[in-house]
């Protein structure tokens, strides 16, 4: 049983370090394992941290770099470390996407590839995502729909439970379970999924991309499932930023957001969801001019939304360009 896990770095160098750190025993325990870096076009510094940890602590047996000097994206990123390995004489059963800004736990590999080889009809399988003190973070989620983002946009309790059957991220169990998808951070699939379905879509750049992955899978028959067993830390966002609360959108992640809708479900179906998402924003600031509670809400979000929307830009499905800035 071989399994490649693919890290892609970008900017966080020193996590990547503590990543691989938490990878070592991981590694002994399962023969035919490798771990490969990306370094993501994020500066030599970057590469020569990662490079010194392996090459100190001995990790040259079993993690390799691959140094980009552009920044490729997340998708792109995964991808130059995956093809090689899936059009190699001996591929890998099972690649596992792990974010840098992880720390894993004791037996977390095992237990994805465990599940894997109990359960053949599975081509994807995510890990329990937690904070550092052991708080399960929200891992396993439905696909978005057009009652989804009015409700996540809306944030109001008697909606939000008139349409919990669609709320994207369901409560947190501890028990395997089938789901829509699993987020990237942690995500292990079984190489014939990408037989079928092709590498990551690297007309995301990041964000969105572990959903439409999983979408796809599915329409394949492949199943998605989370897998709580495989605990993982996962500090959120440490690559972006985007989850440092309030900050505002990039305008990469609407336009992957755009791109995901109208690739996958057709121009009326992404106007429908943008007019829900629009409207779901436009009454949440309504509700907070009229009740005088400024609830929290992420600057100039309502007008980015529409920038990024079908109504503005068009039914021509985007290709997402690399950002020119930090992020």
């Amino acid at each position: 049983m071989r399994l490649l896990i693919v890290i892609v770095n970008f900017r966080v160098a020193a996590l990547a370090v503590d990543c691989l750190r938490s990878l070592r025993d991981e590694i002994a325990g399962l023969p035919g394992s490798r771990v490969a870096v990306c370094e993501n076009g994020s500066g030599e510094d970057q590469a020569a941290t990662i490079r010194q940890a392996i090459e100190t602590n001995g990790w040259g047996s079993w993690c390799s770099l691959l140094a980009s000097s552009v920044n490729l994206g997340f998708c792109g990123g995964n991808n130059v470390l995956i093809r090689p390995a899936l059009e190699a004489a001996e591929p890998p059963d099972y690649v596992l996407l792990l974010n840098p800004d992880t720390v894993v736990r004791p037996g977390a590999i095992k237990a994805l590839v465990d599940f894997m080889a109990q359960h053949p009809d599975v081509g994807i399988a995510g890990s329990r995502l937690e904070d550092p003190d052991g708080t399960p973070q929200r891992s396993a989620f439905r696909f978005q729909s057009a009652l989804s983002e009015f409700e996540g946009s809306l944030r109001l309790g008697l909606v939000s439970r008139l349409l919990s059957r669609w709320t994207v991220a369901p409560p947190v169990v501890d028990a395997p379970v089938a789901t829509d998808w699993v987020a990237g951070a942690s995500m292990m699939v079984r190489r014939q999924v990408f037989a079928d379905i092709g590498l990551l879509d690297e007309g995301y750049f990041t964000y969105f991309d572990d959903i439409d992955f999983c979408f796809n899978a599915r329409k394949k028959g492949w199943a998605t499932w989370y897998v709580p067993a495989s605990r993982v830390v996962h500090l959120v966002g440490q690559s972006t930023g985007v989850n440092k609360t309030p900050r505002r959108l990039p305008a990469y992640m609407l336009e992957a957001r755009r791109r995901y809708f109208l690739k996958n479900h057709g121009a009326a179906y992404a106007a429908l969801v943008d007019g829900a998402a629009l409207a779901g924003l436009a009454l949440f600031g309504l509700r907070n001019v009229l009740s005088g509670r400024k609830q929290q809400m992420i600057p100039h979000v309502l007008g980015d939304y529409f920038q990024h929307s079908v109504f503005a830009k068009g039914f021509r499905v985007p290709v997402v360009q690399a950002p020119t800035g930090r992020t």
